[in-house]
């Protein structure tokens, strides 16, 4: 597996950090003993207290963007969509800043392409706001829009991985903390909503992170550690640990490479594609005949323009064992400037999917 240089002074263990705990962080009251005693059993010597002591500071240098639960917006509610338009040269400024002015907009990249510069994600509570918001933009800017909403998706998550302990990023404590059991719920309770809220930035770095979440929202920390080990179960979380920001690790070549695959070979590139490690997100979405021919999005991340047009490669090196590649049947959009980057505001969400009714007694456990 590849891994990257900081541009930040790491020490052994801060590389550890990074690596081990992409994932799989514990989920018990106090954590970092548990989580220093996995990175012990990996030649990793040090305490509980060195290891906050090391998080904490990754923290404040930039070197994380947050640490605590990835929370999957679309299992709390809602949807979130990619959208692509043109920003004239002359016009450029004008347009990015009307189109970041409307607050569903939650990240918006430019990208090499001679016609579809802007690329931007639309978060909304109710996906029947897509098309009005999308209206607004195109009335403002005088640019068409194209909607390019998951129609599959194959894999979504990445690993950032450093030189140093744990190359290979696979220490795992998700198997610490209470017995769960799913509840199928497609809502939120009123106090699983405040959860989602309190915890969408971050958990705390502190001693007790999941106890200080408990006290913001006046709940048990029993009730807290298990909620969020059952949305790990569910897929409310997609995992718990630290967020790189992947650009102070290295990797600041962002490549999106689009495919006109095939329809009949979409479930079996797919599946093939996502299994290469470097690809961060892989989708179907829908062309746009005449302006959009391409089905197929794969993510890619690396750390200079050649590593980045080698892994490209890779990709296509992958679709041509299941099909004929032509050059016209795919490109690569490199991004070239961060226009926006919010996130996508989860409250807004949550509180469209919570139940109005149903739970009285929030402080029973």
């Amino acid at each position: 597996m590849d891994t990257a240089e900081s541009d930040v002074e790491l020490s052994t263990l801060d590389r550890a950090v990074v690596n081990a705990f992409q994932g799989g962080f514990p989920v018990v009251t106090e954590p970092w003993e548990p989580a220093a005693a996995a990175l012990r059993e990996r030649g990793v010597e040090t305490t509980g207290d060195e290891l906050l002591a090391a998080v904490r500071e990754l923290d404040d240098d930039g070197v994380l963007s947050r640490f605590g639960a990835l929370v999957d917006a679309e299992e709390i509610g809602g949807t979130a969509t990619l959208v692509a338009t043109h920003a004239p040269e002359p016009e450029f400024e004008t347009v990015t800043e009307t189109i970041n002015d409307h607050r569903e907009v939650a990240h918006n990249y430019e990208r090499e392409h001679p016609h579809l510069n802007v690329w931007f994600v639309l978060s909304v509570a109710d996906e029947a706001r897509v098309p009005e918001v999308l209206a607004d933009i195109e009335s403002e800017t005088g640019q068409e829009t194209y909607n390019m909403p998951k129609r599959e998706e194959f894999h979504v998550g990445a690993k950032f991985l450093l030189d140093g302990p744990v190359p290979d990023g696979d220490v795992d404590c998700s198997d610490a903390g209470p017995d769960v059991t799913p509840t199928g719920a497609q809502s939120l309770t009123p106090r699983e909503r405040d959860l989602v809220v309190e915890i969408q930035g971050g958990l705390p770095v502190t001693e007790t992170p999941y106890a200080d979440v408990a006290d913001a929202i006046g709940q048990p920390t029993a009730w807290v550690v298990e909620t969020i080990k059952r949305f790990e179960r569910e897929g409310k979380v997609r995992r718990v640990g630290v967020i790189p920001n992947h650009y102070a690790l290295g990797y600041t070549e962002n490549g999106m490479t689009v495919w006109d695959v095939p329809d009949d070979m979409l479930s079996t590139v797919g599946p093939a594609v996502a299994e290469l490690e470097f690809v961060t997100h892989c989708y179907h979405r829908p062309r746009h005949e005449g302006v959009w021919p391409y089905n197929f999005f794969a993510m890619t991340h690396g750390r200079s323009e050649a590593e980045s047009q080698r892994r490209v490669q890779q990709v296509r090196d992958v679709m041509a064992d299941h099909w004929d590649v032509e050059d016209d049947d795919w490109d690569t959009l490199f991004s070239t400037q961060i226009l926006k980057k919010t996130g996508i505001r989860l409250d807004e969400r949550a509180d469209a999917h919570t139940e109005t009714a149903g739970e009285t007694a929030t402080n029973s456990d």
